[in-house]
């Protein structure tokens, strides 16, 4: 009897020592969680990674500044890309995803197109964020590009974090306002200008962020959330060239497409695959130009890799 009583006394004791927190930087399968005032150093039980920055977790103490992270709570959105062999997680709970392009260096439109299926996919709103509107010699071709994107309804926002950073920050604020926001886009975009806009403190806060994960003081290869007023939060992703969707099937793709939306449901054949069908209503609408072919394209190409896919 005694020895039941103690371990019920022991999980009493677990259980009271449970905290809530945020985390707010990941690198590998360390964390940074914000729980109250403190941040605090944490890790996962095991060898589990499945811990996204955004997440609201419940983790015990193991000492003043560290904890190891029990359970993770209902997520109301995850953004996440996949290539043939893993999942790499970008962030919890977002209500929006900013892509930042710019006039230059030029941008990859199969980048902004699979980032728009993911956010697509995962419910989460996507704005693009023109940066750089300043060199004007590539302005009219750049919002030319974007025009594929903005008549899908997507909301295209200038702006010149570096010429005009007050504009920038004017645009940028009410955008923002009582929602968590990721920023992606592929190195040289001038993501980090525009956070360090809207958040001031950025680059000192990195630094604890990075001493604190010991990834080194210079290292921007994590993802970090950071709190803003009013419930509003801002998470910085590292600059990447790709973005894989491996995860998608054929059936969560063709809903992920609001191109496709109008469409869907009036192919000659109920389980038409959009491809080269016969009677297919969405060739038929690339045909007629209703479609933009590149993005057709991009469909073509996730259907592939999904049907690839090892894991």
């Amino acid at each position: 009897m005694g020895g039941r009583k103690q371990a019920a006394a022991r999980q009493r004791s677990r259980s009271d020592a449970i905290e809530p927190g945020l985390v707010i930087a990941a690198h590998g399968r360390h964390y940074l969680v914000q729980a109250g005032e403190e941040k605090l150093h944490c890790v996962t039980r095991g060898k589990k990674s499945d811990v996204a920055v955004g997440d609201r977790i419940r983790l015990a103490r193991t000492s003043a500044d560290q904890g190891v992270i029990e359970s993770i709570d209902e997520r109301k959105t995850l953004l996440y890309r996949s290539d043939q062999y893993k999942s790499k997680l970008l962030a919890a709970n977002v209500d929006q995803l900013f892509i930042v392009v710019a006039t230059e260096p030029s941008f990859t439109d199969d980048l902004v197109s699979r980032a728009l299926v993911a956010a697509e996919s995962a419910g989460v709103a996507a704005h693009l964020i023109l940066n750089k509107t300043d060199i004007t010699d590539a302005l009219p071709k750049t919002r030319e590009r974007l025009q594929v994107y903005a008549r899908l309804g997507y909301p295209v926002h200038e702006v010149s974090a570096i010429a005009h950073p007050e504009q920038t920050r004017a645009t940028f604020l009410p955008l923002l306002e009582g929602k968590s926001t990721i920023l992606i886009g592929q190195s040289g975009m001038g993501k980090s200008s525009i956070i360090n806009l809207i958040i001031p403190d950025a680059d000192i806060a990195t630094r604890e962020i990075s001493a604190a994960l010991d990834t080194g003081k210079h290292t921007t290869t994590f993802t970090r959330l950071y709190q803003m007023e009013g419930e509003a939060s801002i998470i910085d992703s590292p600059g990447f060239q790709e973005f894989g969707l491996y995860q998608l099937s054929e059936g969560m793709l063709e809903r992920a497409f609001r191109d496709f939306t109008p469409y869907l449901g009036k192919c000659r054949f109920y389980n038409c695959h959009h491809l080269n069908e016969p009677g297919c209503a969405v060739l038929e609408a690339v045909q007629a130009g209703e479609i933009a072919g590149l993005r057709h394209q991009l469909y073509a190409q996730l259907v592939h890799e999904s049907s690839q896919t090892l894991y």
